[in-house]
């Protein structure tokens, strides 16, 4: 019969000896595999292993206790005297305690005979020294692992400050810790004291005893810059001892053969200028886990100036040469403070996508890096010395970078019963949709009918119908006219053959715009930017050609304000390189009104321009910055800085309280409404922002991890297509939509603006996407124009962005399962050309 001789509530008081699970029999080593002290060493020969609760929200410990034979603990108590119980404590001779945290690597392991370990890091110990609680043969393997799992989820609290119940499967793998090598193998109860040799089968089994010396190497590991300070590891040795040499482990995912672990690193150029230089710790995404693992405890990441505005990252140890990548927009560089990590993407010639996480040891060395690299990016995007930049602007820039943490996130139940919400309605859609199946699932006739072009078009861009339930999607110099039904599909209504000038000359529209109550659509021809055209859709041919203006041609150009195609306003705005204007059709001559003409000396290069609902103008450039009007034939009210990239699109809500731009690998959503000064209340179309208050931006990007899979998936980098909110006038914004590639991405405004880490959900086609936009009024379907197929999606088709519905069911190469429905049915809202729809070409 065995008791425990309980001194514990001496140190932690009754409440906090509250036990969460229990081993009840096993033995504690304490394993030296590189001391002088001895191999291994006996602690307790029988104990017990639980994990408890403490006095403190959020901190657990592992306690191993000695366990007494009846009797034992009487007879040692005459023996040492009265003041033994006290003696005990200070010497922890009957009781070991550890606090719950990753820097212990507690970790679980299985061997022959149904053996379980439990190990973890004597953290005052030397390197390499580890306990080992080695369980009785009576505890059986579900009581370790659900021991195992628990010790996951209370180092998971610790570390977030949270309850487990918000952590997944991949937040809790990162506490598994396989790159450590296999525990060693513990000694028999009298084992020897001297040391054992560093190439001993029994203690690196799974070692090739013909190199001793990489034997040794792999049981020499640094401990994590959890535990100490990077920069203090480093000076704990003159000769530091060698990085691990780690069994590479063949990283592939599901479907592919192709290897996905760590490329061979590029031969670093030589520096002029050396940007940033910090110690840190490296980590790989492993695609099949879904976790980023630890390759490298120590290694130096260095941003240099390698001449040309050329800019190079290079991280490597002592020992081995990581990575090195110049650094360009398409890395994704993401910086997270609150983890002490900066996490960037790698892409290789042969189109392979890797994602990377580097860790600091504290804010201020990751400050230092963001600094460096940050500058590294904008020099290399503008050509512009970043010490030209004011200090306001830089800092807007390092904002952006970085994960934002919302203050006003909601209580976590409540987004749980959103989200619950959301999920029934869905199901209560995808329900309706199974009822159409059985209505309108009658045209067997056009099964799988694939009508191939015979002009080398691919359909190119949407305009959709704010008026009347019409959608005109272009392809070539042609145009295809789609219904929107009842049933929120298309139906194919007609084709306009050919675009052509009033002279009768064939071209295909750069851009187009409804206007006048969907009556009409403006067109632009790319090979005459000073002129634009006016298309009457009731006839379906070009009836006027408008003169813009002798010299300055057009870039862009959009309604008077948000809903104005909804009315008779002949007028409408555009903008050319250096310039904003109202057009006014009505003016004989050119089109141009000069009293409302804003033309700059600087070449601000203007690209996307976009209006409010009160008429208040947003213009963007291929700089990158935003500026806020009023009115036109003024200075802007608000200049929002640039934060590298080119600006494709713009787009801005309603109210003008959401101000949404596109850049190639990533969105920017800056909120317009200023909160404080004198100012306050007012947007920054109206008044402008302080000096020292500019709006902080929300950078929109995939994370890391998904860009990888989606450049592993289709070989490309992200490239999106013009960000748009939904539109409509009964209510506030809540979605946003954009492309890239063969996926539809919607962002989810609400999470957004809770800080989620990716608060969008993806669907993935077949094709690259053209086009796309929300139907208006709603965000719940969403038009969709592929090379040769055009479709009206609901939104509940949209999933969660995972391995699987980021693969295409499993399919690299991207061939989903055909929506439900047949070619041309209404209940898969998809639309398939049939013989009869053919005029002269796909339309």
């Amino acid at each position: 019969m065995f008791v425990l001789k309980n001194v514990g509530k001496l140190l932690f008081g009754s409440n906090s000896q509250e036990s969460m699970i229990e081993l009840p029999q096993g033995q504690l080593y304490l394993v030296r595999p590189l001391s002088p002290k001895g191999y291994s060493e006996l602690i307790f020969k029988d104990a017990t292993a639980r994990i408890r609760r403490t006095g403190q929200d959020f901190q657990y410990q592992l306690v191993v206790q000695r366990v007494y034979e009846e009797g034992e603990a009487e007879l040692l108590a005459d023996e040492e005297g009265e003041d033994a119980e006290i003696d005990a404590l200070t010497t922890e001779r009957d009781e070991k305690t550890f606090l719950l945290d990753e820097a212990l690597h507690f970790r679980v392991e299985s061997r022959a005979g149904s053996e379980n370990i439990l190990a973890w890091k004597d953290l005052s110990g030397d390197v390499g020294d580890l306990f080992e609680f080695v369980c009785d043969g009576t505890v059986s393997a579900n009581q370790v692992a659900s021991f195992d799992r628990i010790a996951k989820q209370c180092q998971y609290e610790r570390k977030y400050r949270k309850p487990h119940t918000t952590a997944s499967e991949a937040d809790l793998f990162q506490f598994e810790f396989e790159d450590e090598q296999p525990i060693p193998q513990a000694s028999p109860i009298h084992s020897p004291t001297i040391g054992r040799t560093f190439d001993s089968d029994e203690m690196f089994p799974n070692i090739n005893n013909s190199n001793s010396k990489a034997a040794a190497n792999i049981s020499v590991k640094r401990d994590s810059p959890t535990q100490a300070p990077i920069a203090e590891m480093l000076a704990q040795d003159d000769e530091p001892a060698p990085e691990p040499e780690r069994q590479e482990r063949e990283v592939r995912a599901p479907d592919q053969e192709k290897d996905m672990g760590p490329p061979a690193a590029a031969a670093q150029p030589e520096p002029l200028e050396i940007l940033s230089m910090e110690l840190g710790e490296l980590h790989f995404f492993d695609f099949p886990s879904g976790a980023f693992v630890l390759q490298d405890s120590s290694v130096t990441a260095q941003v240099s100036d390698i001449g040309k505005w050329q800019y190079w990252l290079h991280v490597a140890s002592k020992e081995r040469e990581w990575l090195g990548i110049p650094v360009v927009a398409d890395i994704n560089p993401v910086f997270n403070f609150e983890f002490l990590s900066f996490i960037f993407n790698q892409f290789t010639e042969d189109g392979s996508a890797y994602s990377w996480l580097l860790r600091f040891k504290d804010q201020e060395t990751l400050e230092r890096f963001q600094e460096g690299l940050m500058r590294a990016l904008w020099e290399q995007l503008n050509e512009i010395k970043w010490t030209k930049v004011k200090d306001q602007e830089r800092q807007y820039v390092l904002d952006a970078f970085e994960d934002l943490a919302m203050e006003d996130a909601p209580a976590e139940e409540q987004e749980e019963e959103e989200e619950r919400e959301e999920a029934e309605a869905a199901e209560e859609e995808e329900e309706d949709v199974g009822i159409r199946n059985e209505e309108y699932d009658t045209d067997e006739e056009h099964d799988d009918v694939e009508m191939q072009p015979r002009d080398g078009n691919t359909n190119k861009a949407i305009a959709v119908g704010y008026k009347h339930d019409r959608s005109f999607v272009v392809r070539g110099t042609q145009i295809g006219v789609f219904k929107h039904t009842p049933a929120n599909n298309l139906e194919f209504s007609t084709n306009i053959s050919k675009i052509e000038t009033p002279k009768g000359t064939l071209f295909s529209p750069k851009k187009v715009m409804l206007h006048n109550e969907d009556r009409n659509m403006i067109l632009q021809n790319d090979t005459d930017p000073n002129k634009l055209y006016r298309m009457d859709l009731e006839y379906g041919k070009v009836v006027d050609e408008w003169n813009v203006h002798d010299d300055i041609p057009v870039v862009t150009f959009a309604p008077e304000n948000k809903f104005a195609q909804m009315t008779h306003e002949p007028t409408f705005l555009g903008i050319g390189s250096n310039s904003l204007f109202r057009v006014d059709p009505r003016l004989a001559g050119n089109k141009l009104v000069d009293s409302q003409l804003k033309q700059y000396a600087s070449k601000n290069d203007f690209s996307a321009i976009s209006t409010t609902e009160k008429g208040y103008v947003a213009v963007a450039s291929n700089k990158g910055d935003v500026r806020l009007f009023d009115r036109l034939g003024i200075n802007a009210k608000t200049h929002i800085p640039a934060l590298g990239e080119a600006i494709i699109g713009l787009d801005v809500s309603a109210d003008g309280r959401w101000v949404l731009a596109t850049c190639r690998t990533y969105l920017l959503l800056v909120d317009a409404l200023q909160k404080t000064g004198k100012n306050e209340g007012k947007l920054g179309f109206e008044k402008s922002f302080a000096a020292d208050s500019k709006p902080q931006p929300r950078r929109l990007a995939l994370t890391p991890e998904h860009v990888a899979q989606f450049a592993y998936e289709t070989g490309k980098p992200v490239t999106f297509t013009p960000a748009r909110f939904n539109t409509g006038h009964a209510g506030e914004e809540t979605s946003i939509i954009s492309a890239t590639g063969p996926y539809i991405i919607n962002w989810n405004m609400r999470k957004v603006l809770r800080g989620h880490k990716a608060p969008y959900i993806i669907k993935r086609y077949t094709e690259e996407v053209k086009a796309d936009d929300f139907k208006f009024g709603t965000d719940e379907n969403v038009l969709v124009a592929l090379p040769n197929e055009v479709s009206m999606v609901g939104k509940q088709q949209l999933k969660r962005p995972t391995r699987e519905s980021i693969a295409g069911h499993g399919n690299r190469f991207g061939t989903p399962q055909r929506d439900s429905g047949r070619v041309g049915n209404l209940n898969s809202g998809r639309y398939k050309l049939g013989r009869d729809d053919v005029v002269d070409s796909p339309y």
